[in-house]
This record gives C-alpha cells, sequence and structure tokens, in this order.
C-alpha cells in the first residue's frame, strides 16, 4: 500500500505543478487531511478567487473543527496570496483538473484505509500480554510497543538477547585484518530497520526530562534508569549518538528479560 500510495503522491505533485503550484506553501503539509479537501475544492487560482477570503475562512472552520478561526483566517489569506502568485490563471485543461481531483480522492482514501488499519492493530495489540510489559517502560507508547512486539514475534526465537541485538542490528561490527583491529566500530545495521528506529525513539523519549505532576515544577526523566545509563555513557566521553545506541542496546536487553520473565518494568534508578 505504501508504495503505492508514494506512486499516486508523485502522480497529483506532477499534476499539481502544472494547475496551481504555489498551492505547496499554503498548509505545512501538502497532504494532510484539510490540505487536500481544500486543494479539491479550489484546485485553480480562478477557483480561489471567485470566493472572497470570508468564504474561504468559513470553508477551512468547517472542515478543520480542531483548529481555531485564527488559524482558518490565516490559511485563508495565505490562500488567497498563493492565487494571486499563481502564474497559471487560465488556459487550463480541464483533464488536468480532472487527473488532480482524482488522485487527491485515492489519496484520502489510502490515509483513510491506512487509519482505520492502525486502529485495528492498536486494538489487537492491547489483547497481547507482551504489549502491556513493553508499554510499562517509560518512553514507549502505544505505537512503538506495537512496532516492537511485530517486529520482534516471539521472545522464544532468541536464546539469549545478544542474538535478539543482533536481529535489530545494534550490535557491533569489529573490523580485523591480521593484527589490527578497529577502535572505532559502527551498528550493523543489519536486521529489522524498523525495530532499530523504534528502539531510538524509544531511547529519546525516555531519557528527555518531564514534570512529574503538572502542579509540580519538579523536573525529572521519563525513563530514571536509561537516563542514569546514558548520563554515564556520557561522561565516559561518548558522543550523542554512541549514547544513543548504548541505550538501545540496554533497552532490549531490558525487554528481552521483561519479555522472557513476564514481569513489568521497575523504573527505579
Amino acid at each position: 500500500i505504501s508504495s503505492t500510495a508514494a506512486q499516486t503522491k508523485l502522480q497529483l505533485q506532477s499534476i499539481l505543478d502544472q494547475i496551481f503550484p504555489e498551492y505547496r506553501g499554503v498548509f505545512g503539509n501538502l497532504y494532510s487531511k484539510i490540505s487536500l479537501q481544500i486543494l479539491s475544492l479550489f484546485p485553480t487560482s480562478e477557483d480561489v478567487l471567485s470566493v472572497g477570503e470570508c468564504d474561504l475562512t468559513d470553508k477551512i472552520a468547517e472542515l478543520c473543527t480542531t483548529r481555531s478561526e485564527k488559524w482558518a483566517k490565516e490559511k485563508a489569506h495565505k490562500l488567497r496570496e498563493a492565487a494571486l502568485r499563481n502564474p497559471f490563471q487560465n488556459n487550463l485543461y480541464q483533464s488536468h483538473i480532472f487527473n488532480l481531483k482524482m488522485f487527491i480522492n485515492i489519496v484520502l482514501q489510502y490515509q483513510e484505509h491506512l487509519s482505520m488499519l492502525a486502529t485495528e492493530i492498536d486494538a489487537l495489540a492491547k489483547e497481547i500480554e507482551e504489549y502491556e510489559i513493553i508499554q510499562s517502560i517509560p518512553g514507549i507508547g502505544e505505537k512503538i510497543a506495537a512496532t516492537i512486539i511485530s517486529e520482534i514475534g516471539e521472545i522464544d526465537r532468541f536464546n539469549h538477547p545478544k542474538k535478539l541485538v543482533a536481529f535489530a542490528g545494534i550490535d557491533p561490527s569489529v573490523y580485523s585484518s591480521g593484527r589490527f583491529t578497529a577502535s572505532i566500530n559502527r551498528i550493523t545495521k543489519r536486521g529489522s530497520s524498523r525495530l532499530r528506529q523504534a528502539l531510538f525513539m524509544a531511547v529519546q523519549c525516555g531519557i528527555r526530562d518531564a514534570r512529574k505532576q503538572k502542579t509540580s515544577d519538579e523536573i525529572i526523566p521519563r525513563n530514571k534508569r536509561l537516563r542514569k545509563f546514558y548520563d554515564k555513557k556520557r561522561e565516559e566521553g561518548k558522543p550523542f549518538r554512541v549514547a544513543i545506541i548504548a541505550c538501545a542496546n540496554k533497552l532490549l536487553h531490558w525487554i528481552y528479560a521483561l519479555l522472557k520473565r513476564k514481569v513489568t518494568f521497575q523504573n527505579e534508578a
């Protein structure tokens, strides 16, 4: 699905460049739902300029109820300015407009389908014991937990944590030739790139500071144990990236132990 959706987005961009290239800067994300809906309603400069700015504001506010009226007004103003700057004001091929709307509808359908799949995956994940165990680690939310579970599969596939680390591709690769052994080793990057990315995200979320309570000014790390380990690596002179990789390695060892023992994480430094 993802590759087909990416191809459709490229086709949409190509058509948009022939009709309304200035539209790209109106919304932060061209492919957000509100952006695509507005573009479908106003695919040309002529369409935008045929209505007043107040009408544009009302339509944007109607389609995006989660944002303020001020935001909608700002977007309407940007849309009108983009229409005035647009190099293609007339003599447009109707076939181009038809194709643009068609690609917009396809992308919106993909997004809705992916959203439904994500909801189903989350619902299924919550029924799995491992999901609750992994989510007990501060820094690991629903999406990251679901990714880790789907990538690792049955923990019994690995008879040692080092094999799980190797599967994630965050084990060091040692280069040696004759009597020479490299002193600086990079991770192998073998195995699951999705698992690697999920671990790095979990680490960065875990070592961040967070307020203990909304009514308190006390600042503590989300994951005390992981932050303590990270600080130790930094004090040893390790660069940021090296310390993050070491934390991902440590995190994966914890995940392995928790899943094997079927217990939740204890966040005490």
